[in-house]
């Protein structure tokens, strides 16, 4: 009894839209995450609530695209979509975003 699938595996080495729209996604989440731990690292300096908001912004960037990828993927992982990247800009940009509002309400308490 042969097995059909709907979609066909697409090779890893190619760069699809889904994937693309991901890796961006990531990308920001990724930056939020570095502005989000120096913001941290700098609250007793004064110069944190700029590095908060970009962390903040650029978490809810990362969430924001990734979801979008997540619920416009027709096919599960391999198929080309970048529904694994856009799980993994998910979780990155809340890291993100928690870490720009945990280095905002605490240079708000410092202020």
């Amino acid at each position: 009894m042969p097995v059909h699938l709907l979609s066909e595996p697409i090779a890893a080495a190619s760069l699809t839209s889904g994937r693309l729209w991901s890796l961006a996604a990531a990308l920001a989440g990724v930056i939020g995450v570095i502005a989000g731990g120096l913001a941290l690292a700098r609250i007793r300096s004064g110069t944190t609530r700029r590095g908060a908001f970009v962390a903040l912004t650029a978490g809810l960037i990362g969430m924001a695209g990734g979801g979008y990828v997540v619920a416009a993927a027709e096919g599960g992982p391999g198929t080309g979509y970048g529904i694994v990247g856009g799980f993994v800009a998910l979780v990155i940009g809340l890291l993100a975003a928690t870490l720009g509002w945990l280095a905002l309400s605490r240079a708000r308490r410092a202020a």
